[in-house]
Order: C-alpha cells, then structure tokens, then sequence
C-alpha cells in the first residue's frame, strides 16, 4: 500500500462519519473537521514540505470564502462549508473545480429526487422565486430560510455528494 492510498482511505473513513452525522444530526462535528484537516496538512506537509501545506490552506481558504456568501444566507451549513475547504486540499488545483462541480451536481440529483418523491417541485420554486422578488425588492439580502422547521424539512446534506464526487476524482472520472 502507498502513503497515497492510506492517506485516501483515512479521508474515505471521514467522510463516511461526516455523512453519518449530517444525515442523522444535520450538523457535522468540528472535531471530525479538524481530524481531516489534520490529516490533509500530513499528506500536504509529506507530499511537498512547506509549498505542500500552503497550497493546501490556500485553496481551502479560497474555497471557503467562495461558499462563505451562501453560509450567511443560509443556503449553506458551516460544517458543509469546512468539509468542502479541508477536501480541496486532497486534489491537485487543476481539479477543484470539478470536485466543487460534481460535488454540486449530485446535490441537485438529490434535491430533484426529493422534489419528485415529496411532490413539491412547485412549491419549492415558489419559494425561490419569492426570495429572490424580496431580495431583489429589498435591496439587501436575508436568511434564505426564515425558520428552522422549513430548512431542516427542504435542506440538502452535502456530505454525500462531497463523498461521491471524492469517488468519482479516485475511480479516474475527472
């Protein structure tokens, strides 16, 4: 086995944990978070020396701060928001933005799955429509959810789509 593929696997096990706790608690733990920031600066630090471990911060700062918006609406949860920066640093930069694009794709695969299977397409794009109305009317932006039971009843977990897209980047798909 190579370092590669320890380094691999111990994030494999982590996301199936933060996928376990996002779909049973909604939330995932910051200790899980720091566990796998831990163990990207290890294969940064290993791979490259310094260089390794500040384009390994690099992106998942920039990372974060693309999605930090999206956080402060609402759209977003703050645990999904730090395990797609400490992922980033798992893939060479010219692949972060398929595993952001990919990542987000299966999310809408599963928002449409639901909207079909709960038969409220309709009513979701409503509700869309109207924040973005009242936004656009308000001239300043607001929660996207304006109650707790609404975005825990519509909301998307990302950890699983962020563990499929990490799939699909090991099995040579991007």
């Amino acid at each position: 086995m190579t370092g590669d593929f320890l380094f691999d696997l111990m994030l494999c096990i982590f996301l199936c944990i933060a996928c376990y706790y996002d779909y049973r608690f909604c939330r995932i733990p910051n200790w899980l978070i720091l566990l796998t920031l831990g163990l990207g600066l290890t294969k940064a630090c290993l791979a490259g020396g310094g260089f390794g471990v500040t384009e390994y911060l690099f992106w998942g700062g920039i990372i974060m701060l693309a999605l930090y918006p999206f956080f402060r609406i609402g759209t977003i949860g703050g645990g999904d928001v730090k395990l797609y920066g400490v992922c980033c640093g798992f893939f060479p930069a010219d692949k972060i933005l398929f595993f952001l694009f990919f990542s987000l794709l299966f999310a809408a695969l599963f928002s449409m799955i639901r909207f079909v299977k709960r038969a409220d397409l309709k009513e979701r794009f409503a509700y869309l429509l109207a924040y973005v109305k009242d936004v656009a009317d308000g001239g300043a932006w607001h929660l996207y959810f304006s109650d707790l039971q609404e975005k825990r009843r519509a909301g998307i977990c990302l950890a699983g789509p962020i563990f499929l897209s990490v799939l699909m980047f090991w099995g040579g798909f991007y």
